[in-house]
């Protein structure tokens, strides 16, 4: 008895779905596991504040970390960007992965103009040479917030 579909065809068949829902359940206990992250949009130049779970012994604490977006890098869930700062006159950077279980919040502070992608030149400037322009909003984006 020979049909349309052989033997084959339907094992075929039958192991894409397999393969479908099996990746369905990975994918769900994933993202069970890693938890969707609401973060705002935010890219070099950019003010944030990263607060930041510090775990000392036994003792949980949360830290922030307020300061200026350096770079973004990576994609997926390897993401890591750096944050930049002056702490009493000194300049301290701090990378952080995107997707840390870690993190538990980032505030974007202000929203920066810049030309560049990575802006490792901040690194040798100070004062008012090393500050950002605040990119202003217009009526319309104003109203969509």
């Amino acid at each position: 008895m020979n049909s349309e579909f052989g033997f084959q065809d339907l094992s075929a068949i039958f192991a894409t779905r397999l393969k479908f829902q099996c990746m369905s359940a990975l994918e769900y206990v994933h993202e069970q596991l890693t938890g969707k992250r609401d973060f705002p949009d935010f890219k070099p130049g950019d003010n944030i504040t990263v607060n930041y779970k510090i775990i000392e012994g036994n003792k949980e604490r949360i830290q922030s970390f307020k300061g200026d977006v350096i770079k973004r890098q990576g994609g997926g869930a390897t993401a890591t960007f750096t944050v930049r700062k002056i702490s009493d006159g000194i300049g301290v950077e701090r990378l952080f992965p995107l997707f840390s279980p870690n993190i538990e919040s980032i505030i974007l502070n202000k929203t920066g103009r810049v030309r560049r992608s990575k802006l490792y030149y901040q690194r040798e400037r100070s004062g008012k040479s090393a500050r950002i322009k605040e990119k202003r909003l217009t009526a319309e984006d104003a109203v969509t917030e």
